[in-house]
């Protein structure tokens, strides 16, 4: 069957390329599995790079939470310690991953977007849209009209096990408040920002108290007319310049229970702190880092706290985080009463062949990469399991 087509098999899918797909990737073709036969990887964004490719120009490595290096990157003369600070953060992680991808053969498929997965009894059923531009042939696209060199703009096929590494940014959290879809004037989050320059001479109100918040502030000033930060808890700042181990450990703990308990995830950022890098240090000592409470509602032309203040606004900045995207997972009627999806050690606890890269507690940079080898050894458990079910 053409690659791409209706009734395409493959032993394990993996559902985005990002670093917790790329992570689980890495440790599956060091396992023996084999692109195209047994493993292929499907990626929503038009490039390499993961959610990084979307981020603002002026974001630079070093600037936000680090960026870990993939697993086996130094053997490949790749890595981030070493790599161009001065250029956009997601240009460096495209170029870095672009290379990791070619070295590994991964021939990953993209863009596509699945559309729904659907359990089978011996796998599942995985509805995609889109145009693959890579490990798809020219037969296939002039059969569908598609443009010479892309594949169908939808198709299906069918895996044995399915790991899903597809992150959050494709699900962004705006809170509501009342009156907020009457504001006459520009909102966007933190996945619509791309420059501060599109919001020069403007009253800005910046709503979040993590490190895109705070860095949307810094780059604001002098560039907006006014910038007004507001948080829906008081900032934690940490008196050190970067996060402490023993924070970080509480934080994804914090993640496990929920995880393992179906819950919604907590904010690791609630449970972590700010570090006071010296950016962060200036820019409270020069003023621009007031942070207010949460304002009450939105009004036409801007926003209200509770005892009656009002801050003019033509656009609202929401930094107000992500959730975890799972849409395409609806069919399996993985949520439980509480929000969440049970997921322990990576695996979903309701379908044992579903597995979760990159989510709770995994969904730190160097979180992805060590459950990665975990997940690929998971999974070839699973496999062997159905080649001994078979020859039984």
């Amino acid at each position: 069957m053409t690659p791409g087509g209706e009734g395409e098999r493959t032993r394990v899918l993996v559902i985005g390329a990002g670093q917790a797909g790329l992570s689980v990737s890495w440790y599956l073709r060091r396992l023996g599995l084999e692109v195209g036969r047994d493993l292929v990887v499907l990626d929503r964004g038009p490039g390499t790079g993961g959610a990084w490719q979307h981020r603002w120009e002026s974001l630079r490595l070093g600037a936000a939470h680090r960026v870990h290096d993939l697993p086996g990157m130094a053997g490949l003369g790749l890595g981030f310690d070493s790599a161009d600070r001065s250029a956009p953060a997601r240009d460096v992680v495209a170029e870095q991953y672009a290379r990791y991808e070619a070295a590994l053969g991964l021939d990953v498929r993209r863009p596509v977007e699945v559309a729904g997965v659907t359990g089978l009894g011996d796998g599942f059923s995985v509805r995609w849209a889109g145009r693959a531009s890579s490990g798809v042939g020219s037969e296939a696209a002039s059969a569908t009209g598609s443009e010479a060199g892309l594949g169908p703009a939808s198709g299906s096929l069918r895996a044995e096990v399915v790991v899903n590494a597809t992150g959050t940014w494709g699900a962004p959290f705006v809170p509501w408040y009342p009156g907020r879809d009457t504001f006459r004037g520009r909102q966007l989050h933190t996945s619509d920002y791309r420059a501060a320059s599109e919001l020069e001479g403007l009253d800005v109100v910046v709503v979040g108290g993590g490190t895109s918040a705070i860095g949307f502030v810094l780059e604001l000033d002098g560039v907006a007319a006014s910038t007004t930060w507001v948080t829906r808890r008081p900032v934690d700042w940490l008196d050190q310049g970067e996060l402490d181990v023993e924070s970080a450990v509480a934080a994804v703990a914090a993640q496990d229970r929920a995880a393992r308990a179906g819950q919604a995830l907590p904010s690791i950022v609630s449970g972590t702190g700010v570090p006071r890098t010296r950016r962060f240090v200036s820019g409270i000592e020069r003023g621009v880092l007031v942070e207010r409470p949460m304002f009450a509602s939105v009004e036409p032309d801007g926003v209200r706290w509770a005892d009656g203040t009002f801050a003019h606004a033509d656009a609202i900045v929401w930094a107000t985080g992500f959730r975890p995207e799972l849409r395409h997972l609806a069919p399996l009627g993985l949520r439980s009463a509480d929000g969440g999806v049970s997921v322990e050690g990576g695996a979903s606890t309701l379908h044992p062949r579903l597995f979760f890269a990159g989510y709770g507690p995994q969904a730190s940079t160097i979180g992805a990469n060590r459950a990665g080898r975990g997940i690929a050894r998971q999974v070839v458990a699973r496999l062997s399991e159905s080649d001994a079910a078979r020859r039984g």
